[in-house]
């Protein structure tokens, strides 16, 4: 399997990018700091500098001709305002979506976050609600393409060793759940295209991570 990740230097997509690699798929990550390819290797992928707020759908396009999926792992990150959270959690990710079809890719997956149903509680801190609202958006703009989506939203994230069991469904009680097991999850549903369609929340549990899958596939 080919797939093409968005931030493709993050902590979830690195931990991917492993993953794909030892089944021997290949992995390309997206990135906007051509310092990062080191790190994008080590993790056995071929990097691609593409800054997903300063590129075109066409460009994009190109990137993954020949990919049989994409997942977007972007984000604006700690430190970025408002207007970066719609820029890059929203606009990437939809850039992202009209490359996939332009280029032919269906599988789609989008990561995105526990709590967007909702929105902002009154006295949110302006950021965080822009974060929200933009992971919203970007999922009913994904989600209502022609293509496969699967929206993957994970509770509070940890950067504790994977457990291998979680809780997955429509809906889910808060909880936590390590960035590795979130890879875990994100490869597991690469091969399970019976999810595409479906916005499942994500945190730790009891179940291993191939029967929660096939618990919601279909």
């Amino acid at each position: 399997m080919r797939v093409v990740i968005a931030g493709g230097h993050g902590k979830i997509a690195k931990l991917l990018e492993r993953e794909l690699a030892g089944r021997g798929d290949t992995a390309l990550g997206l990135i906007r700091n051509p310092d990062h390819e080191a790190a994008l290797r080590a993790a056995g992928a071929e990097p691609v500098v593409c800054d997903l707020e300063h590129t075109d759908v066409d460009t994009l396009a190109a990137h993954l001709a020949g990919a049989d999926a994409v997942v977007f792992a972007a984000g604006a990150g700690p430190g970025s305002g408002a207007a970066r959270k719609d820029t890059v959690d929203r606009g990437a990710a939809v850039l992202l979506a009209d490359a996939a079809v332009r280029a032919g890719v269906r599988r789609y997956l989008l990561v995105s976050s526990m709590g967007v149903e909702n929105a902002p509680a009154e006295g949110t801190d302006d950021v965080w609600a822009a974060y929200l609202r933009a992971k919203k958006a970007a999922e009913d703009d994904v989600a209502g393409r022609d293509l496969d989506v699967t929206v993957l939203r994970p509770g509070r994230l940890t950067d504790d060793e994977p457990a291998g069991r979680i809780t997955l469904a429509r809906h889910v009680e808060p909880g936590a759940i390590s960035r590795a097991d979130v890879a875990r999850v994100l490869l597991a549903l690469l091969y399970a295209p019976d999810t595409a369609g479906h916005t499942l929340e994500l945190v730790g549990g009891d179940t291993p991570i191939a029967d929660a899958i096939a618990a919601v596939a279909g």
